[in-house]
């Protein structure tokens, strides 16, 4: 996983976004999606550039009860939590740009 992006799973989830001192994007996405595999990139970048803001995936495939419980039914989803709760959904692949301004707020 590239720098500053984590891998969640079941076991991790909970903690691991709950005791963010600051915003977490999260990425509900899978191996076999192209989108998923478009915005991956995009992702790591704002990673490296939005030291503020904590990005991790959580594959779908591997974590159905996580897709489930955040009710992610098109991947790629971004979820952004704030404080441990979902603070906005974003589903489908978008520039760089775009998806900066939809979190903007949040950086």
């Amino acid at each position: 996983m590239a720098e500053g992006i984590s891998t969640l799973d079941d076991s991790t989830f909970d903690e691991t976004v709950g005791s963010a001192e600051g915003p977490v994007l999260v990425d509900f996405w899978a191996e076999w999606c192209g989108p998923c595999k478009m915005i991956a990139p995009i992702l790591e970048e704002i990673a490296v550039e939005h030291d503020n803001l904590r990005i991790a995936k959580v594959n779908v495939d591997e974590s159905p009860e996580l897709a489930m419980r955040f009710q992610v039914m098109s991947i790629p989803t971004l979820i952004m939590f704030r404080d441990g709760e979902p603070a906005r959904r974003l589903v489908g692949a978008k520039p760089k740009q775009a998806l900066l301004e939809e979190i903007g707020e949040f950086l």
